[in-house]
């Protein structure tokens, strides 16, 4: 009970948090809904409805990756840099708080904020946008790949924050990072197709590449190949691997 009450108290402290970081709600909320809105009545013009719901379902598709990488990169990667650099995990660690518990409590509170990102996005573009109505099957499948994207780009942060220690750094770096992977994965109006050989070899080994430009063939049913996109899954999460290791082995020589 004792440990359960400690969990739920680095929740609320990792909420309170985050009231005061503009990245996480306008980056995460705000900017993706506006993109949407933008981006689909710039493209579609006087487009009939069934052109104008496909190109804001796939628009929407490639908005909802926005959420994702800026709650979990940039978001908690500024609150945590932020924390390591002024050691505050070591004094919390020193005050009891065990680091697990402190991570648990970290990863649960970004998840919430995720969801309530989610939630809102799903309701603007229901709504307001009017996009074509999911099978269940591809609704899950995109609602996975969104979470497991989410904890990716966490652990991602997390372990960036750790190597570097410094907010300046990691945030320079995270930032980088995001804006490359929106060129990359189709975000910045640019094909993925159309981008030069080599950055296309790259881009095949994000998930978020195939969600933005995939996933629209199968939204309302339909056949698809899931193998690339799991094998992207594989290579990133071995990279979030290579990185939190490297990180932990940073930090015991520190």
């Amino acid at each position: 009970m004792k440990k359960k009450r400690g969990i739920f108290k680095m929740v609320l402290y990792e909420l309170r948090n985050n009231n005061g970081n503009f990245m996480t709600y306008f980056f995460g909320i705000v900017f993706p809904n506006f993109m949407s809105y933008f981006l689909t009545k710039a493209i579609s013009g006087d487009a009939p409805m069934q052109l104008y719901q496909e190109i804001a379902t796939s628009i929407m598709l490639t908005m909802s990756l926005i959420m994702p990488m800026s709650i979990m990169l940039l978001g908690y990667g500024a609150v945590y840099s932020q924390e390591v650099e002024h050691e505050i995990p070591l004094r919390m660690h020193l005050f009891g708080f065990e680091e697990k518990d402190l991570i648990f409590g970290k990863v649960i509170a970004q998840v919430v904020i995720l969801t309530v990102a989610f939630f809102v996005f799903g309701i603007f573009q229901i709504f307001v946008m009017d996009i074509q109505k999911p099978t269940m099957f591809s609704f899950f499948c995109l609602l996975l790949s969104l979470y497991l994207i989410s904890i990716m780009m966490l652990i991602i942060s997390h372990a960036l924050s750790n190597i570097f220690r410094k907010f300046s750094l990691t945030f320079g770096v995270t930032m980088m990072f995001y804006f490359f992977m929106m060129v990359l994965t189709g975000m910045m109006g640019v094909k993925t197709e159309q981008l030069p050989k080599a950055l296309q070899a790259i881009a095949r080994t994000l998930p978020m590449t195939y969600i933005s430009n995939d996933f629209i063939d199968f939204w309302q049913g339909g056949m698809y190949n899931f193998m690339p996109l799991i094998q992207s899954f594989l290579f990133l999460g071995a990279i979030c691997g290579i990185l939190l290791l490297f990180s932990f082995h940073k930090n015991k020589r520190t």
